[in-house]
């Protein structure tokens, strides 16, 4: 009877968390769903950027131009950006990105290349200050789906790291989203910017719908901003001076695009890692239900043979 009861209960605390597990999967669901919405919301900014840039390139040679965002030097340090989740349950989605920076500082200690840190995400944080590596500056407990204001705080600090002549290149190491069961972690220079590579031919939206009551992503590559100036088009100020203001607008969506696209692909691996938790309860609710069920026959065939045999001597 006490292996019963055993059984009763665990049977019982596995429903209890398979109970939670589906209400983080819903949970996580729904963000995801939110992190696309916030995606759209800033893409009319962000295609009237490009169509601004695009215009004055074709006015102004980039490369003649010697803006401090453009111009390249010898790097002997190089800054980090590592973007992790602040809380688990994701799945390797931490684990991941953290290897992923790991690497890419082996790679650049090879060539003699000192590298600092921008962490954002406690998990990041957590790990590399117990390495006691140099950190420049940490974040943490931002919005589940980042801001413009906060992407605005933390690429200030990247703009004063790199013009300031800390760092000779920033490098953002981030979790790109491929699909609801996938993300890829990658790296990216975002300072110096690349005057030839402002309109990624890449670069893709996703779009989470639901399909026979299943959410499914779907991917659409954005169409490049080729849309010049008019020839007779006059500007008040010097084409350089307003690229000069423009650039820092171009970075700030550079993060906060990369950051939302980290977030939604930690929304997507806890959801995943939630939906297997709770397969993985069913199934050991099955197997539990069945030791139970045997079990009990066991005991039910105990008692019965006891009966016989108290019958029998008896007689």
């Amino acid at each position: 009877m006490a292996n019963l009861k055993t059984i009763r209960e665990r049977i019982k605390s596995v429903r209890n968390t398979r109970k939670i597990t589906e209400a983080m999967r819903l949970v996580a669901a729904a963000k995801v769903r939110k992190a696309q919405d916030r995606v759209m919301a800033t893409r009319p900014f962000a295609d009237c950027l490009a169509q601004i840039l695009h215009g004055l390139q074709a006015r102004l040679q980039f490369t003649e131009a010697t803006l401090p965002l453009l111009r390249r030097r010898e790097v002997k340090t190089v800054a980090l950006v590592v973007v992790s989740g602040d809380r688990g349950l994701c799945g390797a989605y931490n684990t991941n990105v953290i290897r992923r920076a790991e690497a890419r500082v082996r790679e650049l200690e090879a060539e003699g290349i000192n590298c600092k840190f921008i962490l954002i995400g406690r998990k990041a944080v957590q790990y590399f200050q117990r390495r006691q590596q140099p950190i420049i500056g940490t974040y943490t407990n931002l919005d589940q789906i980042p801001s413009a204001k906060q992407s605005g705080e933390i690429a200030d600090l990247l703009l004063a790291t790199f013009l300031g002549e800390t760092v000779d290149r920033v490098e953002l190491v981030y979790t790109r989203f491929v699909s609801l069961i996938s993300s890829q972690p990658v790296i990216q220079t975002v300072l110096p910017l690349d005057p030839q590579g402002l309109a990624d031919p890449e670069d893709e939206i996703f779009r989470i719908t639901t399909r026979a009551a299943h959410l499914t992503v779907e991917r659409e590559k954005t169409t490049p901003a080729d849309q010049e100036f008019p020839q007779d088009m006059l500007f008040e100020q010097d084409p350089v001076e307003i690229l000069d203001a423009i650039l820092p607008l171009y970075l700030d969506k550079q993060l906060l695009r990369s950051l939302q696209e980290a977030s939604a692909s930690e929304l997507a691996a806890r959801m995943t890692a939630m939906s297997n938790a709770s397969e993985n309860a069913i199934e050991l609710i099955g197997s539990l239900t069945l030791a139970y069920n045997k079990a009990r026959q066991a005991a039910i065939t105990q008692e019965i043979l006891e009966v016989v045999a108290g019958a029998e001597a008896l007689v």
